[in-house]
């Protein structure tokens, strides 16, 4: 089953490094990680909590990889914390750029 998430991980930050792509995650907190990666209920109120109330930036999480969302993209994900999404943007080492953000 870890065999699955890293591949598909790594399929995914490949799909999104090229030219500008798509992957489906969730938009979590970097407290928690990817503990919310289910966007069940709580999984959303926790990581809603941990950006509001406790300055804790949005992440993306994808399998079992975090990353990091960018200074200009934060206001675009803000309102999908503890969401499953589907971001088109590029990835920079660590770092996702958001082109855009869909439910």
């Amino acid at each position: 089953m870890n065999k699955l998430f890293a591949t598909l991980s790594l399929g995914a930050a490949l799909a999104m490094s090229a030219m500008g792509a798509s992957c489906t995650g969730t938009i979590s907190d970097a407290m928690c990680g990817a503990k919310h990666v289910n966007a069940t209920a709580d999984d959303q109120k926790c990581a809603q909590t941990c950006v509001k109330e406790h300055g804790s930036e949005p992440v993306l999480v994808v399998g079992d990889k975090v990353y990091k969302i960018d200074a200009a993209s934060k206001d675009k994900v803000l309102p999908h914390v503890g969401h499953k999404v589907t971001v088109t943007g590029k990835l920079s080492n660590d770092t996702v750029s958001v082109k855009s953000i869909k439910m």
